[in-house]
């Protein structure tokens, strides 16, 4: 472990880490961040209005037809783990940024890396068991553990880790679909649970939700329970971790800085458009096998790799406006919502909870698909002004300086 000059006897010689500042901060990356954050909420917002199987298996609950069908079919293409591929790739890159900073001016990452981590873990934690289990920071602070010591490799050694770790999941779930057959029984049925609920199933878990706290805990905590044992262990961590690694490699090359030639950021864009007829594909092949458990197995293959190729158009194309100043308005709005990216994904679920669950409005389970749909845009559309106006006020997004006032162990200034 690197030694700690804050303890040491120069330590008052040394300048003091601290956040960075407005005018540090890499633009394109907030940009980005804000384009990967408010694209997350089009696919979650199925998880806060709907029961849990049908993120994944659409047939699972709700109406499937007409104008439904199109937002499920649209949202699956251009937004499903597409947003997240590039969240996760960012918070790597965010990771090697922290410590460029720290070697920069002399100081050690580690400790406030951990400390970093330790405090997202306790809010991934809170978020996952106490008000919505389809949390993310808690898998992003386990991964962090160990990513972190990748941060000296090579931007060519990343990309090989990175592949190599992403390609653990599906060989996992490959295996576990071969051997279902030799399952007991009842660890088919609990299977079942998460991809094809019975009418009865259902209805409790509706009932749940759309009750009060204590209510919501009954599906919430084993909900979570599920996402940080079963999901975690065959997907989350594997996915998460080495998009993480790669996103290192991505800033390391200046990708996410806009560093690039045009010609590299088009070809990404052109490489995009290969994902597009595998996902047509998967669906067609989803419905023809009529959604049945080994599509979780054999089927979620397609999108896990397609994704990836879809995201790295998105990312370019950001690049490239970016890079040439285009749209100023547009990347203005968005980088301000990237900006407070903890504060607005942690937004997402106040404002979700409270219209579907039972200690507000109480509609999940009555919502269509084209109406979450509606609902995700009106929340957009008091997200990007909120930024804006908070940031021309404040330093920080709430949630981002209570986790820098913890991590820094300093309480930071907040009024600009």
């Amino acid at each position: 472990m690197d030694p700690d000059p804050e303890s040491g006897p120069n330590a008052e010689s040394l300048p003091r880490l601290t956040p960075v500042a407005g005018t540090e901060r890499i633009n394109s990356l907030d940009v980005l961040r804000g384009f990967a954050l408010l694209g997350i909420l089009v696919m979650n917002i199925q998880m806060f209005a709907m029961v849990g199987a049908a993120y994944m298996n659409p047939t699972a609950y709700g109406d499937l037809t007409g104008a439904n069908y199109w937002v499920w079919y649209l949202s699956h293409l251009f937004f499903d783990q597409k947003f997240m591929t590039l969240f996760s790739a960012l918070f790597g890159a965010g990771i090697v940024l922290m410590w460029q900073r720290a070697e920069a001016v002399g100081r050690p990452a580690t400790g406030l890396h951990y400390r970093r981590t330790f405090w997202l873990m306790v809010f991934g934690l809170v978020h996952a068991y106490g008000v919505w289990a389809g949390d993310i920071l808690f898998v992003y602070s386990v991964c962090s553990l160990w990513v972190f010591w990748l941060k000296r490799r090579s931007p060519k050694a990343l990309i090989i880790i990175g592949m190599i770790v992403l390609l653990v999941s599906p060989a996992l779930l490959i295996s576990g679909g071969f051997s279902v057959s030799y399952w007991p029984p009842e660890a088919v049925d609990e299977m079942m649970v998460g991809w094809q609920p019975s009418p009865d199933q259902v209805a409790e878990e509706v009932a749940n939700y759309q009750g009060g706290w204590s209510d919501q805990a009954r599906s919430r905590v084993m909900a979570a329970i599920g996402m940080h044992t079963g999901a975690f262990i065959f997907w989350a961590f594997w996915r998460a971790s080495g998009l993480m690694v790669i996103g290192m490699a991505l800033f390391k090359i200046g990708f996410f800085s806009a560093e690039l030639s045009d010609r590299v950021y088009k070809r990404c864009v052109w490489i995009s458009f290969l994902g597009l007829p595998i996902l047509v594909y998967s669906v067609h092949e989803s419905f023809a096998a009529g959604w049945g458990i080994e599509r979780f197995f054999f089927g979620m293959g397609y999108n896990y790799f397609a994704s990836l190729l879809v995201s790295l158009g998105y990312g370019a194309a950001i690049m490239l406006i970016c890079k040439h100043g285009l749209l100023t308005k547009v990347t203005s709005a968005l980088a301000n919502v990237g900006r407070m990216a903890l504060t607005n994904y942690l937004l997402h679920t106040i404002i979700a909870t409270t219209i579907f669950y039972g200690h507000g409005l109480g509609y999940f389970g009555q919502v269509s698909r084209v109406g979450q749909i509606l609902i995700v845009c009106g929340i957009w559309a008091f997200q990007i002004p909120l930024s804006a106006f908070w940031l021309k006020r404040f330093r920080f997004g709430p949630f981002e300086w209570l986790w820098r006032t913890l991590a820094y162990m300093k309480l930071q200034p907040m009024v600009r």
